[in-house]
C-alpha cells in the first residue's frame, strides 16, 4: 500500500489494465492511511463546500429506482415548480454569507423546458452579480445550447451523475440510459463548463460495478466526485434495501482517492449513517462535502461543519 501510495504521488494512474480486486479486501486502516497521504499531498488542506436548493421538487418523468421525485413512486415527498429568482437568490446570499464556497439549483425532471430554462438563466444571472460564490446548476440531461446558456449565466460547473457502473445502469434506470448520461457530461465538458459527477453506493451493486464507476469517472475527467450511500426512502423500489456499513462507505471513498487521486471527492448522501458526521471519511481521502442546514443526511450544519473540519486541520 505504501509503494502504491507513492508511485501515485510520483504520477502512476491506475487504469482498468491494473487488477484492482485488492482494493476489496485489503486492511481498511492502510488503505485509509493511503489515501489520506494521496489527498494531503495530491490536494492540500483545502476544503471545498457546496450547498443546494432543491429548485423544483417532484413530478419526474424518469424511474431510477432510489429516487424519492420519480413520478413512479408514491413518497411523501413535497412537490412544486420552480421557485421565483428572488427565494433562490435569498438562499444563495445565506450560504455565501456563512463561506460555502458553491451553490446550485437542483430541479427535478428529464430536462428543463425553455421557460424554466430561461427562468434559471435570469436567477444565475443575479446570483453571480450579488453574491461571492461559486455557481454549479444540476438540471438533468441538457443540450449543448442549454449548457452554453447556463455558462453565459455564471454557471462554471455542472452535476450529472453517472449513478453506477455502465453495466448495472439498466438496473437502476429504464428511462434514460448510461450512454444519455455521458452524451450530456460531455456536451457540459465540450462548452468549457467543469463536470461534477459520481454515484451512489449501496444500491445492490458489487464492488466490480463501483470500481468500473471510478475508472469511468477518471476516464471523463471529472475534477468533482459525490458519493452518496443511498438511504432508503419510504415509497421507492428500493425502500427496503440495507443500508451500507461506515466500513464499506470508507472503503469505497479511499478506492476511489486512489483511481482519481487530484479530483474532490465530495461526501453526499449519507454521511449521518457514519459516526460523527463521517468524519473518518475526511481522513479517507475525502476532501470536499456537501453542507446546508437544511439537509437531513448529513447530519451536520454549516457550522457544525466547519468547526469540525478546521478542528481536522482542513482550511475553509
Amino acid at each position: 500500500m505504501k509503494k502504491l501510495t507513492q508511485e501515485i504521488i510520483s504520477g502512476r494512474r491506475l487504469t482498468r489494465k491494473d487488477d484492482c480486486t485488492f482494493f476489496a479486501a485489503i486492511c481498511l486502516e492502510e488503505l485509509c492511511q493511503g489515501a489520506d497521504e494521496l489527498r494531503k499531498t495530491l490536494c492540500g488542506e483545502r476544503i471545498d463546500l457546496c450547498s443546494i436548493i432543491n429548485g423544483k421538487s417532484g413530478r419526474c418523468s424518469e424511474d431510477c429506482k432510489f429516487c424519492a421525485q420519480s413520478s413512479h413512486f408514491h413518497t411523501s415527498i413535497e412537490k412544486y415548480g420552480l421557485l421565483d429568482t428572488n427565494t433562490i437568490l435569498a438562499d444563495c446570499k445565506k450560504h455565501a454569507d456563512k463561506g460555502v464556497h458553491r451553490y446550485s439549483i437542483v430541479t427535478a425532471g428529464r430536462e428543463l423546458n425553455k421557460e424554466d430554462l430561461k427562468q434559471v438563466c435570469d436567477t444565475y444571472k443575479k446570483m453571480r452579480n450579488e453574491c461571492a460564490i461559486h455557481l454549479c446548476a444540476s438540471h438533468g440531461l441538457l443540450k449543448e445550447e442549454a449548457f452554453m446558456a447556463l455558462k453565459e449565466s455564471g454557471v462554471s460547473m455542472y452535476h450529472e451523475n453517472i449513478e453506477t457502473s455502465k453495466r448495472n445502469f439498466p438496473n437502476i434506470c429504464t428511462t434514460h440510459t448510461y450512454e444519455d448520461k455521458i452524451n450530456s457530461i460531455k456536451s457540459a465538458q465540450k462548452i468549457g463548463l467543469k463536470v461534477c459527477s459520481g454515484g451512489i453506493i449501496g444500491m445492490g451493486e458489487t464492488f466490480e460495478d463501483r470500481l468500473d464507476m471510478a475508472f469511468s469517472l477518471a476516464e471523463l475527467g471529472i475534477e468533482s466526485i459525490p458519493i452518496n450511500a443511498l438511504m432508503p426512502i419510504k415509497g421507492t423500489a428500493y425502500e427496503h434495501l440495507t443500508p451500507l456499513t461506515e466500513d464499506e462507505i470508507l472503503r469505497t471513498i479511499a478506492m476511489f482517492r486512489f483511481i482519481n487521486p487530484t479530483a474532490n471527492i465530495r461526501l453526499a448522501a449519507g454521511r449521518n449513517l457514519m459516526q460523527d458526521s463521517g468524519k473518518n471519511a475526511f481522513l479517507a481521502g475525502a476532501n470536499a462535502t456537501i453542507t446546508g442546514d437544511f439537509l437531513t443526511t448529513s447530519g451536520n450544519n454549516i457550522d457544525q461543519d466547519k468547526e469540525m473540519l478546521t478542528q481536522m486541520g482542513f482550511e475553509i
